[in-house]
């Protein structure tokens, strides 16, 4: 399964932002190219335990556990998935310094392997392993890069 410790599947990953431009247009949801690069920053730092998500409720860990099986599966992510409110970018951040800092933050998690991974369970699917953070990372950018055409 791809993943970001795998250091094929990180250039790949890495070869698709270089890709985009600020006029690269959403072929789905509502976020413009500058707020995805945000969000994936985001998303990121949550992995690398450098930020942290509010613990969901009883019924919302459930659904998590229940999800879970099928979110970490071959299948990539649907287009128009929910987004927890946390990773919602309101603003419209500079597009070259999102772009930049997404670039660094996925060297530094992909050469720091497991070691850089967080140890505080996902608001959503609770208890995660290295790898399972690191497949998680590499289907969210996969989406998105989907979503902008890269």
């Amino acid at each position: 399964m791809n993943n970001l410790f795998n250091q094929s599947d990180t250039a790949g990953i890495l070869v698709r932002i270089e890709k985009l431009s600020p006029n690269a247009q959403r072929q789905w949801g509502k976020m413009n190219v500058n707020q995805m690069l945000a969000h994936c920053n985001a998303s990121l730092e949550t992995a690398m335990g450098l930020s942290f998500s509010k613990r969901l409720g009883f019924v919302g860990r459930l659904f998590g556990k229940l999800l879970k099986p099928a979110f970490f599966g071959e299948k990539p992510f649907p287009k128009n998935s929910a987004t927890d409110q946390s990773y919602i970018i309101k603003d419209n951040p500079d597009f070259e310094k999102e772009k930049a800092k997404v670039i660094e933050q996925i060297t530094i998690f992909s050469d720091g392997g497991p070691a850089k991974c967080a140890t505080t369970p996902h608001a959503f699917f609770g208890e995660l392993t290295p790898e399972q953070w690191a497949i998680m990372q590499w289907k969210h950018f996969d989406h998105h890069l989907r979503q902008f055409g890269a």
